[in-house]
């Protein structure tokens, strides 16, 4: 069973009450009205698939019903830290 600590619930958590929610710190397009098709595709669907550290988005769906980030081993499934939306990471190495 994996525990997850949630930053807003100050509090480790069972992994069923979280919900990935996708790759963090994904700017949203400034002019959206001036983008092409295939820039709004890249934007909406493309995303780092790395392996190693990846910045993620997580759901407390169960709990406080808020999202927040996490830094996350792919290879090991091992969550390094959490913190909130809009702060930046403490463990660098993936893109941000």
């Amino acid at each position: 069973m994996l525990l997850i600590y949630c930053p807003h619930c100050q509090e480790h958590r069972e992994e069923e009450e979280f919900s990935y929610g996708g790759e963090a710190h994904i700017t949203r397009p400034v002019a959206p009205e001036s983008l092409t098709d295939a820039e709004w595709g890249d934007y909406l669907f493309f995303r780092k698939n790395p392996r190693g550290l990846h910045h993620e988005m997580w759901y407390h769906g169960v709990g406080c019903r808020r999202y927040f980030n996490a830094t996350r081993n792919t290879l090991t499934y091992e969550i390094l830290e959490t913190y909130l939306v809009g702060t930046q990471p403490q463990i660098t190495g993936a893109g941000v």
